[in-house]
């Protein structure tokens, strides 16, 4: 019998009445873990024990919140490779992109931990004969941290680590996929020296643990990042009740090609953003819009390239895509494999379920040629390793094409041109701009984050955070 992981309530970790079981999508026998799934109740009394440690932690000094976070960082990068594949394991990225993510996770607590000494304030003369006014920054209180499976380290860090950073507390939901990372990250930080109840992890489903989070007075702001038709709800479910609400949501990201583009380079930017980590990113560049004269060459190059990529369990040496999550995404790439050909577009390569070792969701990155942009694998986000080309006349009509979308995270384009580079970053239509390099990955200092169907409230990560897990209080005094 596997040993139980627990919910973290309060500072003690507590059962629940259900349980399951976490799933290696790279091989089916294997059972990562067995963990609770609370439930209304238990979410309540999460929510309540952070309310209850707010009290004090809110006026914690800057270097005990350096101390818990910087703890934390330090821990996680020093325990990089064995949760690099429990990562793995639980969510199908290959073990170096697990080892990659998990790093990723320390730097964001270690610089959250220097952000914590270093947030300001203003103290500016009144327009008023001798009056004085402070403009300072204060924590919000409870913070909702509903976090999705793509990222189960990564994004949990980027949430959590400034929510503490500036005196909030926390509940927090991870996505039912991935609660391994969740737990192991929780674990840690219930050794970091936060007080009882400043961190609290309830697993469980959205539908009733998410939902209590989103209902309950108490949660001054909740911070999401997933689906766009969840992230309505969260939306909806927020401002009923006036709380503050920050959203991440999908993408249907362009890379441009221009006739100009080093064409090795445009092939590994495809390669790594449409298809590396199984395409699995909301910064996947699922579009890739290519000018006239390089489409062939360029699609001939790719369509090579994609023939050498290993399919293969995440944790086996030479893999370069591990297998689809699960049965419900794997069910949908293929949906959208048929949609595509009903459409009229051409498979050009891959798409095929494969045959391993050991039993997985296992799909051959897929390649569509001679789309438009009206169909809709140009329009909807499939969350998979299948990328569409889509032929433009010129630089002009690949930016009304890139533009031309509901989305606007991450938009990329590969040139030479100085001219073109710099037209394309001021006018695409996208929170992230990328210039010879995948539409995927990002520096954790600078602010993330997207435009219309694809992010809503302040930025996240680097020192722009600030923005939404503060609030700003202006003191006006006259002297007596």
């Amino acid at each position: 019998m596997m040993s139980v992981h627990k919910n973290f309530i309060g500072g003690s970790w507590v059962e629940s009445d259900k349980t399951t079981e976490n799933i290696n999508p790279s091989d089916l026998s294997d059972v990562v873990g067995v963990y609770s799934r609370a439930n209304n109740d238990q979410t309540r009394q999460a929510i309540a024990a952070a309310k209850e440690a707010f009290k004090t932690w809110q006026h914690t000094t800057p270097q005990q919140r350096f101390n818990v976070l910087d703890f934390v960082g330090s821990e996680i990068l020093a325990r990089k490779e064995e949760l690099g594949r429990l990562l793995s394991r639980e969510e199908g990225k290959i073990l170096a992109e697990g080892i990659t993510e998990v790093t990723r996770a320390g730097q964001v607590f270690k610089f959250f931990a220097g952000e914590a000494l270093r947030t300001e304030g203003d103290i500016v003369p009144s327009v008023r004969p001798g009056v004085s006014v402070e403009v300072t920054r204060e924590p919000l209180g409870v913070i909702g941290v509903i976090t999705p499976w793509n990222f189960p380290i990564a994004v949990p860090a980027w949430k959590i680590a400034p929510a503490l950073a500036y005196g909030n507390c926390v509940v927090f939901k991870p996505a039912d996929l991935v609660p391994g990372c969740a737990s192991v990250l929780t674990e840690i930080l219930s050794r970091s020296g936060l007080p009882e109840g400043v961190f609290n992890l309830v697993m469980g489903s959205g539908s009733e643990v998410g939902q209590s989070i989103l209902e309950n007075p108490d949660v001054t702001a909740v911070t999401f990042t997933g689906s766009v038709e969840t992230g309505r709800r969260v939306a909806e479910a927020c401002a009923a009740r006036g709380a503050k609400f920050q959203l991440e949501m999908g993408g249907k990201n362009p890379l441009v090609v221009l006739d100009d583009a080093d064409l090795e380079t445009a092939v590994e930017c495809a390669v790594n953003g449409a298809f590396f980590s199984t395409g699995q990113r909301c910064t996947a560049s699922s579009r890739l819009i290519v000018t006239r004269d390089i489409h062939d060459r360029f699609v001939d190059a790719l369509t090579e390239r994609m023939k050498g990529l290993v399919v293969d369990n995440a944790l086996k040496e030479g893999t370069h895509i591990g297998p689809v999550v699960d049965q419900s995404q794997f069910d949908q790439d293929l949906d959208y494999l048929n949609i595509g050909q009903e459409e009229g577009a051409n498979l050009a390569c891959g798409g095929e379920r494969l045959n391993r070792d050991t039993e997985g969701f296992y799909l051959s990155p897929a390649l569509f040629t001679g789309v438009k942009n009206s169909m809709r694998i140009a329009r909807e986000e499939i969350f998979g390793p299948v990328a569409a080309v889509i032929p433009v006349k010129d630089y002009e009509e690949a930016l009304a094409t890139a533009n031309d979308t509901d989305y606007g995270l991450s938009s990329g384009i590969c040139t030479t041109s100085l001219k073109y580079a710099s037209h394309f970053k001021r006018n695409s239509e996208a929170g992230l701009v990328m210039v010879n390099l995948p539409t995927a990955g990002v520096d954790y200092h600078v602010p993330f984050g997207g435009r219309k169907e694809s992010s809503y409230g302040p930025r996240e990560q680097g020192r722009y955070a600030i923005e939404f897990y503060t609030t700003v209080k202006t003191a006006y005094t006259k002297p007596l």
